[in-house]
């Protein structure tokens, strides 16, 4: 069953943290299977907060999206996500 990632970035505070961590996260994906679905698009917020940027990422499976971020390839690239800006990040089952 697919899984999906999405990245929630709410405040960007680093613009040079965020370079390095785009930088990464790309070093990152390796051989895993990922196909982005949403890439810091236009958005539209309806209800709740709104968001400064909105990536979704597909999976083939939940394990194989937690996988990827646990690898350690994507853990180094988080470090500068986490100085770069604030970000919600869910795991979701496909139907």
């Amino acid at each position: 069953m697919a899984a999906y990632i999405i990245l929630i970035r709410e405040k960007l505070r680093d613009e040079e943290a965020m370079a390095r961590y785009a930088k990464a996260a790309g070093d990152a994906r390796g051989d895993h299977q990922i196909t982005p679905l949403a890439f810091y698009g236009k958005h539209e917020v309806t209800e709740g907060a709104d968001a400064d940027g909105v990536v979704i990422l597909s999976f083939p499976s939940m394990p194989e999206a937690k996988a990827w971020y646990d690898s350690p390839a994507y853990k180094e690239a988080r470090a500068h996500r986490y100085q770069a800006a604030d970000y919600r990040v869910i795991f979701v089952e496909g139907v």
